[in-house]
């Protein structure tokens, strides 16, 4: 099999685990809790099986693919070029994402996330729980969806665009979990800022810290925000 053919079958591979684990991970786990609600327990194992899901493709890429997990090698910058590049994304993904937001809410009127209400009550003072979350987001996502997905696209095709449309694409997708257009179009704008960025500058580093401190700002603000609000919460 060529080189193509292999970084094909590992985009759909990673894209269905992701899926699977994103879908239906809490209904299977929940077949030995027996849980009636969403607990923190459940949702500790359903974050725990992205790290399986992150495992499965690396073994994909040393067996099969049997190159470097990175197509493109991380770059490195100075100390002030990270810290601002943090900041500029943060800023860009936080009013970027809020504004769109109220075009969305603004033209559906768009309910609630029963999602985003579960999340309220299940992150209630478990800083555990909301860091765990945090790192397995960041971490997880940033190494698939980017530095995996993004430049083998582009491989396959050729095309820079369609690296970054697609991962950014498949990213939104994997949101809709959450059953509400927002949580699909903010992670849309979101994973084409950050591809740009990784196209551009080609540092994993930098969107692993700059996701970690979107959700980590999102989920703390949302255990404090009045359930009626969280349809501004973009997480």
């Amino acid at each position: 099999m060529s080189l193509t053919g292999k970084y094909s079958i590992g985009i759909v591979l990673t894209f269905v685990l992701l899926a699977i684990s994103m879908l239906y991970s809490i209904p299977f786990i929940n077949l030995f809790i027996n849980s009636k609600t969403l607990t923190s327990e459940l949702f500790f194992y359903n974050r725990l099986s992205l790290w399986l899901v992150l495992l499965l493709v690396l073994v994909y890429n040393f067996f099969i693919e049997n190159r470097s997990f990175f197509v493109w090698e991380d770059k490195k910058y100075s100390f002030t070029f990270y810290f601002g590049a943090v900041i500029l994304l943060y800023l860009i993904c936080i009013f970027g994402g809020a504004f769109i937001n109220a075009i969305i809410i603004f033209l559906t009127e768009e309910k609630v996330s029963k999602r985003l209400l579960e999340f309220k009550t299940l992150f209630k003072n478990n800083y555990f729980l909301i860091i765990f979350t945090c790192i397995t987001a960041a971490v997880i996502e940033e190494l698939l969806m980017r530095a995996y997905i993004q430049p083998r696209i582009e491989k396959i095709y050729k095309s820079p665009v369609l690296g970054i449309i697609i991962s950014a694409l498949l990213f939104g997708i994997l949101h809709s979990t959450y059953g509400t257009i927002g949580q699909v179009v903010i992670p849309f704008f979101i994973g084409i800022i950050f591809a740009l960025f990784y196209k551009k500058y080609s540092n994993i580093k930098i969107l692993i810290v700059t996701h970690f401190m979107i959700d980590l700002v999102s989920i703390v603000a949302m255990t404090f925000v009045d359930a009626k609000h969280l349809s501004l919460i973009a997480l």
